[in-house]
Parts: structure tokens; C-alpha cells; sequence
């Protein structure tokens, strides 16, 4: 799954620029999910002593709510990054917003004081309302078929994060190897976590590689159903073979 960020200051036009990256990247057959990163003190999806709230508050933990044209879950706490790509399945997410998180990033400013204050080497264009051709040698993509060309060309499967995105493993932290990769310095493989898998899958005795959140989506499935049965103990190997059938 191929991850990347439309940061930026407020009013600079991320919004109508991920709108515009979904219809076409959409139109190039791609599957497309996204993640919107709000930091209004106010916001929130439950209505105070609605029924659903009051699930929460007897149980104290997620929730999910459906309706007629509607179903949703609501957890009651900040999620990390990672965690909120463990529920997702598309070949590209934009994440608007998240200013620092560890992705290659396009960047939307109204001028270059705001890019000074936000650039590093994870930005690979710009965008939004910024009218320069170029700041320090990252071009201005206003049009939304080259600036998804771009996208093709340089967002690659997005990191194995670890705690704190500093595992040291490759002797970086995940912002740093994702700039390096985007100069062409470092490949998406230097990223020795991914070598490290909590769960491996072989089909016909070939491993398939699989990235952290789909190992954390089966490792949370077969975790809640091993714990039920007789033997299972907390930490321990767990080995499922699926003989050949029809």
C-alpha cells in the first residue's frame, strides 16, 4: 500500500488538491482511501448521552454504529498513524495533514515563508496556492495529471513503522530513510523492519511478503480466535497449515 501527505498551513488548498488526486488517480484504475487529520479541540463524531455514546461510556471502548446508509466505528482516543493503515486496503492513501509524519509529502503554501518553515526531504512537489515554479529545486505541480505521474513515479509502499518511527535497524529514523529514498539514495528495501515479520503466509511453500499492517490484520484475527482454546498461552508460536482443497 503505497502512502502519501498533503500538508500544509490552513487555506493553502490541500483539500481541493486531494480531491483532485482522487478523481485521477481513481480514473488510472487505482483503489483510493484516504485519512483527514483535524485539529479542532471540538471535533468529534458522537453526540453527548446519544445511544451510542452511552454504549461507550458503559463499556469503555470502541464502538461501532450503523444506520440505514451508515455504519461506522468510533474509538475514543487518538490513533496512531499505523494503526488507523491496519484498517485500511487501497493501492494509494492520502493523508491530509499530519505535517511530520514520516511520508512523502506534497506541499501546499501561500508563500515561502510557510515553506520555510515546513520543507525537508520529504517533500517531493508542491501545490495549492503557491505561485513560484520551483522552491529549492522541488518543482510546482498545478496540473493534477503531471503531478500524478509524479505520484506514480515516486510514492513506494509506505514504511514499516516502528515505536516512535526509530527502530535504527538501517541506522535512520523513518523520516530521514523516507528523504533518502526519494533522492534516490536509499530503496523502499533498505528498510530492514519490513525483514523482520511477526506472521509469515506461504502459498505452495513460497513466502509471500506481506507489509506491517496486513501482518497486524491477521495477527489480530488469529489472536482473538487462539485465545479460546485450550493451550493457548499469551506469547507462543502459532503454526496453521491449510492442506490443499477446493
Amino acid at each position: 500500500m503505497k502512502v502519501f501527505s498533503v500538508a500544509g498551513y490552513h487555506h493553502t488548498g490541500k483539500t481541493t488538491l486531494v480531491v483532485k488526486l482522487i478523481k485521477e488517480l481513481r480514473n488510472r484504475g487505482y483503489k483510493v482511501q484516504t485519512i483527514k487529520d483535524i485539529h479542532s479541540e471540538k471535533f468529534t463524531m458522537e453526540t453527548e448521552n446519544s445511544n451510542s455514546w452511552k454504549h461507550w461510556q458503559a463499556s469503555n471502548n470502541a464502538v461501532i454504529a450503523r444506520g440505514l446508509h451508515e455504519t461506522y466505528q468510533i474509538w475514543h482516543k487518538k490513533l496512531s498513524l499505523s494503526q488507523m493503515l491496519q484498517h485500511l486496503d487501497a493501492d494509494f492513501v492520502i493523508v491530509e495533514g499530519m505535517k511530520t509524519a514520516s511520508l512523502p509529502r506534497i506541499l501546499c503554501a501561500k508563500n515561502t515563508g510557510q515553506l520555510d518553515e515546513l520543507f525537508d526531504d520529504t517533500v517531493f512537489a508542491l501545490s495549492g496556492k503557491f505561485q513560484d515554479e520551483s522552491y529549492k529545486n522541488i518543482k510546482n505541480h498545478q496540473d493534477v495529471e503531471k503531478l500524478t505521474d509524479l505520484i506514480e513515479e515516486k510514492v513506494f509502499e509506505v514504511l514499516a513503522f516502528s515505536k516512535n518511527e526509530k527502530c535504527g535497524i538501517c541506522g535512520f529514523d523513518c523520516k530521514t530513510m523516507v528523504g533518502k529514498i526519494l533522492k534516490g539514495e536509499k530503496k523502499r528495501s533498505d528498510c530492514k523492519n519490513m525483514f523482520s515479520p511477526k506472521i509469515k503466509v506461504k502459498f505452495n511453500n513460497q513466502q509471500i511478503d506481506l507489509a506491517p499492517f496486513i501482518q497486524n490484520t491477521f495477527l489480530d484475527i488469529i489472536e482473538a480466535y487462539s485465545k479460546n482454546l485450550k493451550g493457548y498461552k499469551v506469547g507462543n508460536k502459532i503454526e496453521i497449515t491449510i492442506e490443499k482443497h477446493k
